[in-house]
């Protein structure tokens, strides 16, 4: 039987680090590959394969040719990878920059940039550059990357493939087919773009993810090559802002505080700067709300972003003008009514737990894991294998796997002393001979992005900026990621620096003091503020959305309060009284699970399965469609259907069915308002 693909490539690996002069290729053949069945030609190409793939990982694989000496080979050409050329280098940091860089690594949530940021701080760990740090209280900001469009497009990007996608264009409000090279991805404005050059217009455009109506389609066969230089946040930076226009909305009487909160005095009032709004096609003259429903004129600047908002209230609220506001709202619910009508798939979790997104596995993936693996089992000897493969977030049996691969790979002379010397037989796993694999590989495209881009996001607090950690650990990181640093101007993260720093400067004083705090609280579930005493735990965000999470009086245990609806806040001069702690992981959870929930089983839409991960699905099984049936954990259910609602077509209740009809109702109700409205976009 012959070695399989990823012990193919470490046996070839470890073979061209160990040599000093080099081997020619029919030694490899008969010593690595053991290939006596394949013609020389089919030898070669999958020599020539696997040298590519090696590259893939920074190996670079030297030819060094000996002109008219021997016949074996026709160019007697011999092969070494050196020992420098792929490693990690030395990265030595204080214990400040530790603290900046681990803050840096646990902003990307969760995705490919979590994990590609997880696997950094391993390579880092294992080449002994990260010393123990300690968090600063209250400083633990996160970025939530757009979904699986976000992940699709940064694969797209760091392979240099053109995508395609269905896209519904700002200016006309119309869905068209786009094909695009996508050259970066960044956050302005509080929203997530792409920018790219699109192949029909000929021409560099702009793309919001949130206008994205279709998955992303990545064409593998084709490449494009990106503009030199190219940087991300400053092409971001020359976009203006959309002007204020004003909406008029009737909403039902003594309902939508929020909404409320931000309307001005009346359909033509104007904001206090004295700034021209456009009212648009406001009602005839002289007329007047439904019975039991207020006029309010609200101030907006992006009709898909107030759309949303207004699409969650359903009956609530019935747009009135502008136009294309109204057939915003009315696509949004209609899209989630059609989902909602279509028929339903057997309900069915085959296994515990969330289910892996379905990706492509490769050999290259496994190989990946593997040299990690080794430097970190040499630095960290004796582990429990349970713990280890926590650590890489796989199953005890692929690590087994991994293991069971890695000792019987080696030199080609196949010695006990030519290969890895592994052992687990008491649980604990210990390395003995490890081939001079000790030393990480370099930093790949994902890994630079994920620790470059979120130190650059991390220089909006000011705390950070204003010393110079943040600073020399960027230096260092750019230093040691060479070339894939370079392309770390891709992507740019959002701001995050909080929008109210009083609030947040309050809070940070309680926790540091243990001081008790009094709020006033503004739920847009309950559409109500409330008054409660709190003891605050902590701080963090997301994007630039910050929250407190404490320990309410009021409701009897741990609750995440929103900084920008917290109306009040202040110490209520009483010591916090220490009865509960902070949830032991990070991220923390906006959800906090309780026995009384309400387990919902949801149909996410292909588009629509980042939601999964966004609400902590406890199990997920994947759909033939690419979508995700997802068991999730509400403490409110009356939100539900807002919630479907707001996510128009992207997501559905299916199990209780109470909840599902509950939904359609509140779909059916919200579209009637909208019946006189044509279903055509407005040009």
């Amino acid at each position: 039987m012959s070695a399989s693909r990823t012990e193919r490539l470490l046996n070839l690996l470890i073979a061209l680090l160990n040599t000093k002069y080099g081997l020619r290729r029919s030694e490899l053949r008969a010593k690595v590959y053991r290939d006596t069945t394949s013609s020389e030609v089919a030898f070669g190409r999958m020599f020539e394969r696997d040298k590519g793939e090696l590259r893939q990982f920074g190996f670079n694989v030297e030819a060094v040719t000996d002109q008219g000496w021997g016949s074996d080979d026709p160019a007697t050409t011999r092969y070494r990878i050196g020992k420098e050329s792929n490693r990690l280098p030395d990265v030595s940091l204080t214990p400040e920059e530790c603290t900046v860089l681990i803050l840096a690594a646990q902003l990307w949530e969760h995705a490919a940039l979590g994990s590609a940021a997880v696997d950094a701080v391993r390579k880092l760990q294992a080449a002994g550059g990260l010393v123990d740090a300690e968090l600063p209280v209250g400083v633990q900001p996160r970025i939530r990357p757009a979904g699986q469009a976000f992940e699709d497009l940064v694969a797209a990007m760091h392979a240099q493939h053109p995508v395609s996608f269905s896209y519904l264009a700002g200016s006309t409000g119309k869905e068209q087919e786009r094909l695009v090279e996508p050259w970066g991805l960044g956050s302005r404005f509080g929203q997530w773009y792409l920018v790219g050059y699109d192949r029909d217009r000929g021409d560099k455009r702009f793309f919001r993810l949130s206008r994205l109506t279709s998955a992303v389609t990545v064409l593998e066969k084709e490449s494009f090559t990106p503009p030199a230089g190219f940087n991300v946040r400053a092409e971001l930076a020359a976009l203006a802002e959309l002007p204020v226009q004003t909406a008029v909305v009737d909403v039902d009487q003594g309902r939508l505080l929020g909404l409320r909160k931000r309307a001005l005095l009346g359909p033509d009032a104007a904001p206090e700067t004295g700034a021209a709004l456009e009212t648009g096609a406001a009602a005839e003259p002289g007329e007047q709300p439904a019975a039991g429903r207020d006029r309010l004129t609200v101030p907006f600047r992006d009709a898909e972003t107030l759309g949303e908002e207004l699409a969650s209230y359903g009956p609530r609220v019935v747009v009135v003008s502008p136009p294309e506001l109204a057939a915003a709202v009315r696509r949004r619910l209609a899209a989630a009514a059609e989902f909602t009508a279509a028929p339903v798939p057997e309900v069915a979790f085959p296994g515990a737990g969330p289910a892996a997104r379905p990706r492509k596995r490769t050999s290259e993936d496994q190989l990946k894991r593997m040299l990690q693996l080794v430097p970190f089992l040499v630095h960290n000897q004796g582990l429990h294998i349970s713990e280890v493969a926590a650590r890489f977030g796989v199953t005890r049996k692929a690590l087994e796997d991994d293991l069971r691969i890695l000792i019987c790979s080696g030199l080609p002379e196949g010695y006990p002393d030519d290969l890895l010397d592994i052992q687990w037989d008491d649980d604990h796993v210990f390395i003995t001979q490890d081939l001079d694999l000790t030393r990480p590989v370099r930093f790949t495209v994902d890994e630079a992005c994920a620790l470059l881009t979120g130190l650059e996001t991390l220089n909006g607090l000011p705390e950070l900026a204003e010393g110079g950690a943040l600073e020399s650990v960027t230096l260092k990181l750019m230093a040691a990621a060479g070339e894939e640093g370079l392309k770390a101007a891709a992507l740019s993260g959002p701001e995050v620096a909080p929008g109210n720093s009083a609030t947040l400067a309050t809070a940070r004083a309680a926790i540091r003091s243990g001081a008790q705090l009094h709020l006033k609280y503004f739920s847009p579930q309950r559409d109500s503020v409330s008054e409660r005493d709190v003891d605050p735990l902590r701080l963090y965000s997301l994007d630039n959305t910050w929250y407190l999470e404490a320990y309410c009086h009021l409701a009897g245990g741990l609750r995440n309060f929103r900084l920008d609806r917290i109306e009040d806040l202040t110490p209520n001069g009483r010591p916090a009284a220490g009865t509960a702690t902070p949830a032991d992981s990070f991220p923390v959870k906006l959800f906090t699970p309780n026995d009384d929930d309400t387990v919902v089983v949801v149909q996410l839409a292909p588009r629509g399965t980042g939601l999964a991960d966004d609400y902590y699905a406890e199990r997920t099984a994947a759909l033939p469609d690419g979508g995700l049936l997802a068991e999730i954990r509400f403490g409110s259910t009356d939100w539900l259907p807002m919630f479907v609602a707001q996510h128009g077509g992207m997501v559905r209740i299916l199990q209780p069915a109470t909840l599902a009809e509950a939904s359609r109702q509140w779909l059916a109700a919200a579209l009637t308002q909208y019946e006189d409205l044509p279903d055509r976009p407005i040009d």
